[in-house]
Order: C-alpha cells, then sequence, then structure tokens
C-alpha cells in the first residue's frame, strides 16, 4: 500500500475522522452514528477499521465485537458490517488490505466471524474464506380475544430510557440465540429506527422491542428480570394482530412454523463458525445483533 494510504483504528474520539467516516457511510448507506456517538452509545464493540488518505476515510470495514450465548454457551463474534468504499477509491484492494488486517488482531481470540452481505456482493466474500449460510425463522398465527394492554414506551423520555436501559442490561436469557452485554447495538436500534416500536408488558414486567404491520406482529426482543410467559409477551399487543414472526430464536419452539429466511441484501456469511448451528439446529443470528 502506498505510504499516503494508511490504516487507522480505535479512532471514534478523534472528531475529524469520525466526521469523515459518518460522511461516507451517509454517501454510501445513507446513515449517521454521531447521534449514537453523542448519546454515549457507541462503545468499544464497535470499531472503524478504515482507510484514510489525507486525513479523510476512504474505505471501511466496521469490527463488532459481539458476545452471544447459544443455549447456555457463551461465544464470542466478530461481526464485519459498514463495508464502503469511496467511488474513486473503488477496485483498489482496500477492503482485502482491511480483511486482513482485521484477521491478524482476531484470530485465535474469538470463536468466528459473521457478516450479511448484500445480494451484489455474494461472490466477494467467499474469496476471504467465508460460506454461505440460511438462517431459520419462527412464526404462528394467533388468535387474540382481549384488547390491547402493551405500553407503548417514550424512549425520548430520560427516566423511561433508563428503565429500559436498566431492563436490557439486566434481562435473563429469553431466546436460544440470544446476544449479550450489547446496550449500545441495541440502543442503536431503539434510538434511531424503532423509536416508536418499545413496549412494557406489565404482566411480565418486561420490554419489549415490536412493529406491526398488517396485522402482523414482528417481535425483534424481549428483555425481562425472569423468564417471560411468550403467550402472554404475545396476547399483550391484542385482537388486531392475527401473525406473529419472531426476530429471534425461541426457547421453546412448540407450535411455530419454522421457515428459511429469505430476505434482500441480508445472507449470512460465516467464516469459523459451525454453520449447524444455524442451518442443523434451525436457527437465526437476533435480528437486533446485525450491526
Amino acid at each position: 500500500m502506498e505510504d499516503k494510504f494508511r490504516i487507522v483504528k480505535s479512532y471514534k474520539e478523534d472528531k475529524n475522522l469520525r466526521n469523515s467516516f459518518n460522511e461516507l457511510a451517509k454517501k454510501v448507506f445513507d446513515l449517521d452514528f454521531e447521534d449514537w456517538y453523542q448519546n454515549g452509545y457507541w462503545k468499544e464493540q464497535y470499531n472503524p477499521y478504515s482507510i484514510v488518505y489525507h486525513d479523510r476515510v476512504v474505505a471501511n470495514v466496521s469490527v463488532s465485537d459481539i458476545e452471544f450465548e447459544i443455549d447456555g454457551r457463551r461465544k464470542y463474534y466478530i461481526q464485519l458490517g459498514t463495508v464502503m468504499t469511496e467511488q474513486k477509491y473503488r477496485k483498489k484492494g482496500f477492503i482485502r488490505r482491511l480483511m486482513e488486517e482485521i484477521e491478524q488482531d482476531f484470530n485465535g481470540k474469538i470463536d468466528g466471524y459473521f457478516l450479511f452481505a448484500n445480494d451484489s456482493v455474494l461472490e466477494f466474500y467467499p474469496k476471504f474464506g467465508f460460506q454461505k449460510c440460511n438462517e431459520y425463522r419462527y412464526s404462528k398465527a394467533v388468535c387474540v380475544e382481549k384488547e390491547k394492554t402493551a405500553l407503548q414506551v417514550a424512549v425520548n423520555n430520560l427516566k423511561e430510557r433508563e428503565c429500559l436501559e436498566a431492563a436490557i442490561i439486566n434481562s435473563v436469557t429469553n431466546s436460544s440465540f440470544e446476544m449479550k452485554n450489547n446496550l449500545g447495538l441495541v440502543m442503536f436500534y431503539v434510538t434511531k429506527f424503532m423509536q416508536s416500536d418499545v413496549y412494557y408488558i406489565e404482566s411480565q414486567n418486561a420490554y419489549v422491542i415490536a412493529e406491526i404491520y398488517n396485522k402482523i406482529l414482528f417481535l425483534h426482543a424481549v428483555f425481562s428480570d425472569k423468564a417471560v410467559n411468550m403467550e402472554e409477551i404475545i396476547q399483550s399487543f391484542g385482537r388486531k394482530i392475527n401473525r406473529v414472526i419472531l426476530g429471534f430464536t425461541p426457547l421453546e419452539k412448540e407450535g411455530y412454523e419454522v421457515a428459511q429466511l429469505h430476505e434482500e441484501d441480508t445472507t449470512l456469511f460465516l467464516k469459523g463458525i459451525d454453520p449447524a448451528i444455524f442451518e442443523k439446529e434451525k436457527r437465526m443470528f437476533p435480528t437486533l445483533s446485525h450491526a
């Protein structure tokens, strides 16, 4: 690599580089991480590896260090994301150089790598030893005969947000494949795209992140201080829903339909992770673990 192009990482406190990273992310993905940083949710678990030229970020692969609990076992995976290159610097091997740097830093220290690829680059990641893997999602028809009791949480209210944060931090495990100890990533979703999708279920003392479209409840996550009755969680959304789709793999699978997950621009690739965890045991990465 030419001397004028350098690799920079762990720079979130450098305002100029952080702004440059945000500008490129905005241009490529229409994403801006600045409010996430200002709100204190950009933790060390999210670390951009960037090619910098004249103090400008021109290419990037971000590393998300994520802990998971899988049937009581802890695993530590690296998720690669926010893969982007400024238009005029493409096809110069910058992403390959960043991927090599990441592997040098983490090989032997983690349990594997994963990423979600756009449909346009499905042939790219196998060059780095990644293999495509199927995920499986759980859903079922429901009949609810009572009114909605789920209470919407005003996440812009500081007191309510603090209660939500405490619930996330102290939650028991409510799925068979669950992200742990990553308040920052959950709050990335809550404070950006899902401000109106946070609910409190009083009967279960649980916070729920869920979306409702056309009578379908998309249940992303449940946070609680004790094991919940998932049926009670679903029923609390009232008679206006007739189907539930889970954004996680349930602890109790009986009564659910399971189907291979097909979504645009979210093909799962693994490296160093046994695909049987997903393909044989019919699991998915939690939707809120996508970085």
